[in-house]
């Protein structure tokens, strides 16, 4: 008995050392090598994410309409009701891109992600149109929900419905797409400061922003001038609705009043840069100066995006569901939809070092499953709510310059990788000399 204990104990070690920790190491390590050398475009990040989750992400979306998994979610619960639609759409705006960005590069060398996720995409358009996925906004706005307010829903709605479009070329939702684009900037446009709820009495221009650029990418897909609306839409995020410390979006904001509430928030700000250079180029440039000045944090060891600006360190330690763990100031939903700030804008180098520590803090399995980002993921109702994120941060295009090779990777990287791997061959080492007792053992 005592080899066999002794056998069986030391193949779980050897299974556990090469699983969780050289596997990941090396992979990580590649990953990061790889993203370095890169010139151009989409990240090959992105691209390994999206081939790994594709089928599965298909099979969780479908099985939730088929279950109506989301009809009888409490309206409290955040991650239960939000995270699925936004897991959806993250996929869709990813495969968007990649499959936009494979065919721009003339590529062969691997599938096309169009055909290989047909199933999902199918999957994840059925989840954001489905009315019982729409259960907890339908108690908050009863059954005008898709004509008042509710600008979060509408958002992605919209947005999901024109990937989707964009993507497959299938007209079957454009009815509901181009009434719901011609309503919402409608309301938007007649508010009096450009501003709408999320929920009654809750608003978040971090929603109301993207919503704008949604809009008009569906507009440029259905022939429908936004123009003026666009230019209009700018006075939801100028004068008293922002922030008076940073001059950047307050986090949340009075409709009826027209003025920012509390400060601007690294979530929130990291968030609509992705957005902002799409509507008002020169806004972004002006928000992207002061975000840099006042939330990133960037040193030899460490980079983050902060959630409060330097400064306030009474919030430094305070998380909620939408900026996730807050590690010494720095927020982590704040530092991955930084990298997509960082990328559209033009940041290579805060692009270059956000996106090492986040590769490293994905630990991938051999599975295809990223170990971290699943577990800060709702796991009964929004699984891959973590890793359509991450995809979507990473599948943000950008044009390196030349000298991307000489771009520095905060040492961090390194130290944690040089702890896992030498944690997993010790491991290692403890399962193959428990194995070799057992062996020497039987013989004698």
């Amino acid at each position: 008995m005592k080899i066999i204990f002794r056998s069986l104990f030391g193949l779980i070690l050897a299974f556990v050392s090469f699983y969780y920790f050289i596997y990941p190491s090396v992979v990580v390590y590649s990953q990061i090598k790889e993203e370095s050398s890169a010139r151009s475009g989409i990240s090959n990040f992105a691209y390994d994410v999206h081939y790994s989750i594709a089928e599965a992400f298909g099979e969780w979306a479908q099985g939730r309409v088929d279950r109506s998994s989301g009809a009888e979610l409490s309206i409290g619960d955040i991650s239960g009701t939000e995270w699925p639609m936004f897991s959806a759409v993250y996929f869709l705006w990813s495969t968007e891109e990649l499959d936009k960005a494979w065919v721009e590069a003339g590529r062969t060398d691997t599938p096309r992600p169009k055909i290989y996720a047909a199933d999902a995409i199918e999957s994840a358009v059925k989840l954001i149109v489905d009315p019982g996925n729409a259960s907890w906004v339908l108690r908050h706005w009863g059954d005008r929900y898709l004509e008042t307010e509710n600008i979060f829903y509408r958002m992605l709605l919209i947005a999901g419905l024109t990937s989707y479009q964009s993507i497959t070329g299938n007209e079957r939702y454009e009815p509901i797409l181009r009434q719901q684009v011609l309503s919402l900037s409608r309301e938007l446009d007649h508010s009096p400061h450009g501003l709408l709820d999320d929920y009654p009495g809750q608003c978040y221009p971090i929603d109301i922003l993207p919503a704008i650029a949604v809009m008009k990418r569906a507009g440029e897909l259905l022939d429908i001038d936004l123009g003026d609306f666009v230019n209009r839409a700018r006075r939801g995020f100028e004068g008293k609705l922002l922030d008076p410390e940073t001059q950047l979006p307050s986090y949340r904001a009075d409709p009826l009043r027209g003025v920012g509430i509390g400060p601007a928030r690294g979530v929130g700000i990291s968030y609509m840069l992705i957005w902002a250079n799409e509507l008002w180029p020169e806004t972004a440039k002006d928000w992207y100066r002061l975000y840099d000045q006042q939330f990133v944090h960037q040193n030899t060891f460490i980079t983050g995006v902060r959630e409060f600006r330097q400064g306030q360190e009474a919030y430094s330690w305070l998380g909620d569901v939408d900026s996730g763990p807050i590690l010494g100031g720095l927020g982590v939903a704040a530092s991955a939809f930084g990298i997509a700030a960082a990328r559209v804008n033009g940041d290579v180098e805060l692009a270059h070092a956000l996106s090492a520590q986040a590769i490293l803090a994905s630990w991938p399995l051999p599975s295809g499953r990223l170990l971290v980002p699943s577990l800060l993921s709702d796991l009964s109702d929004a699984p891959f709510l973590g890793e359509t994120a991450l995809m979507f941060v990473f599948s943000r295009p950008v044009n390196l310059p030349d000298n991307t090779e000489a771009l520095d990777i905060p040492d961090l990287v390194y130290i944690v990788l040089a702890i896992t791997l030498s944690l997993g061959l010790f491991i290692l080492f403890l399962g193959l000399r428990l194995l070799s007792r057992a062996w020497v053992n039987k013989r004698a």
